[in-house]
């Protein structure tokens, strides 16, 4: 098993172990059932999922610095480093405990499952699953149509101010009264 998966379960561990009264003083006016909705609704939609690699990248990194510094140690240092970043994945309720409550100051308790219950289901499944490449394809679409717009907008203002210029004895040579692209 490697240390990710290790930190995951011992994480994971200490989330099923650790309960609500351990939140802080400013989350007391939050029910235990509506923080346990937004929990819900953050496994549903992955909501800290992004935070999982910090840990195993932080130790990884500590690693090679440390076995740079010190080749001769090579052994001790994997082994310490893993046993401490095992220790340190405990915290992550800390992250799943805080997410809980800013989701659970934003939402009722019957949106956070609302929330929940569409993310579990297939759409909401596909909707996070298919989401980023929807969203890459729409954000190329839109980089386009702005470029295309602050084409056609220059063209037609440049257009309009020759005319103009040249309508009212201006007379612009054709181009200098053209606006620049937009970028």
């Amino acid at each position: 098993m490697n240390l990710a998966t290790r930190m995951r379960l011992a994480a994971a561990s200490a989330a099923v172990a650790m309960t609500f009264a351990f939140a802080p003083a400013n989350a007391q006016d939050i029910s235990a059932s509506h923080l346990a909705a937004a929990r819900s609704a953050i496994d549903a939609i992955h909501a800290t999922d992004d935070f999982d690699g910090v840990l195993p990248q932080a130790a990884a990194a500590l690693k090679s610095e440390l076995i740079r510094k010190n080749p001769d140690l090579v052994a001790l240092i994997n082994a310490t480093v893993d046993e401490k970043a095992i220790e340190l994945a405990t915290r992550r309720v800390d992250l799943e405990r805080e997410a809980a409550q800013a989701y659970a100051r934003v939402f009722s308790e019957q949106e956070l499952t609302e929330i929940a219950n569409f993310y579990d289901s297939p759409t909401g499944r596909k909707l996070i699953e298919d989401g980023p490449i929807v969203t890459r394809e729409v954000l190329k679409a839109g980089e386009i149509w702005r470029r295309g717009i602050a084409r056609d907008l220059a063209q037609m203002v440049g257009e309009q101010i020759q005319a103009a210029a040249q309508a009212t004895g201006g007379g612009a040579a054709a181009g200098e009264g053209e606006a620049a692209p937009a970028q």
